[in-house]
């Protein structure tokens, strides 16, 4: 009995403190995704600079970049108030709060920057309560649905101020968004429904999604369109298992321009739209990373070692399931 209620003492106070973190005790995780992993956060953590951002080009230096690296660390149970990577995460949190426009929430120079910071911001919260981080990922989270208002296709492109859309940014906003949701931040049900109303108009009879239309669909882009379905929970929709049929004749696909671009968003929408079909892709995922890890860890890349690297990984976190957005 008393082990008992030392059980759900631990487990309700664990639930206070943020989302419930899945476990996978009765899943083990693959020797080798864990050697690629525990190689290229080394790698990451060395290579941070005193200011929170990462060394090597301009891109390392985007807030957008650091926040795929902080949810890097976090995708691998790291936390940011203990244990060996604690410091780097916090460095790289503080980074992102201090480049937030004080006027209007804008992070960085681009809506890229701004929706995968502001998912980072989202995962942190809602994984530790950091009351710092509240503040800021709720500016940040207005500002995605002051710029969504003022565009009139109800979506997003480079800047809050655009009035034109593609699938690529909107897809990082629309997921920044059920992030911050999911963490407590209050999102109205008509954003998701204008956004959802505009990546429908991108995607092809195939199931492929284009860049501005259904016309010159890839799987890069599909993979995108699909995550932002299976989030707003449409699985049983034509639509979304046209799109799925589609990836999953595209599992031996490199996207040859942006490669970790594409590996960070297929292995999310395989996963949530078929996991017997995200084992398949996963499986292949880690031999292929496995063999282009460069010996300090890094990957290569032409978007810099940091984006590279932080890339590659998070394709590989859906093997522990720790952040919250991957979970179904």
């Amino acid at each position: 009995m008393r082990l008992l209620i030392l059980t759900l003492s631990l487990s309700l106070g664990l639930s206070s403190m943020g989302q419930t973190l899945p476990r996978r005790e009765a899943d083990p995780i693959p020797a080798q995704v864990e050697t690629v992993y525990k190689r290229g956060l080394k790698w990451l953590s060395q290579n941070q600079n005193a200011e929170g951002a990462w060394e090597g080009g301009h891109y390392g230096s985007e807030p957008g970049v650091v926040g795929l690296c902080i949810m890097a660390f976090l995708a691998h149970g790291e936390d940011p108030n203990h244990g060996p990577y604690s410091q780097n995460i916090q460095k790289a949190v503080n980074f992102i709060i201090e480049n937030q426009k004080e006027s209007n929430g804008y992070i960085g120079t681009s809506m890229y920057s701004h929706g995968f910071a502001t998912l980072a911001l989202a995962e942190c919260y809602g994984m530790f309560q950091d009351e710092k981080i509240a503040p800021a990922l709720k500016k940040a989270v207005d500002l995605i649905l002051s710029a969504q208002k003022r565009n009139s296709r109800g979506a997003w492109r480079y800047t809050p101020d655009s009035s034109d859309a593609d699938s690529t940014v909107s897809g990082c906003q629309i997921v920044a968004l059920y992030a911050a949701r999911n963490a407590g931040i209050p999102v109205p049900d008509t954003a998701f429904a204008k956004a959802a109303k505009y990546m429908a108009k991108c995607r092809g009879s195939d199931g492929g999604f284009g860049y501005t239309s259904g016309i010159g669909d890839k799987p890069t882009l599909t993979a995108i369109g699909l995550l932002c379905e299976a989030l707003g929970k449409k699985h049983g929709t034509k639509t979304f298992k046209a799109s799925t049929k589609y990836l999953s004749k595209k599992l031996n696909f490199r996207d040859r321009y942006y490669p970790y671009y594409f590996e960070y968003y297929m292995s999310q929408a395989l996963f949530h739209a078929d996991e017997n079909v995200w084992n398949e892709w996963n499986s292949k995922n880690i031999r292929y990373l496995s063999t282009i890890q460069s010996p300090n860890g890094s990957f290569p890349g032409n978007k810099g070692q940091a984006f590279s690297t932080a890339g590659a990984l998070l394709s590989l976190a859906l093997n522990y399931r720790f952040l919250p957005i991957y979970e179904k």
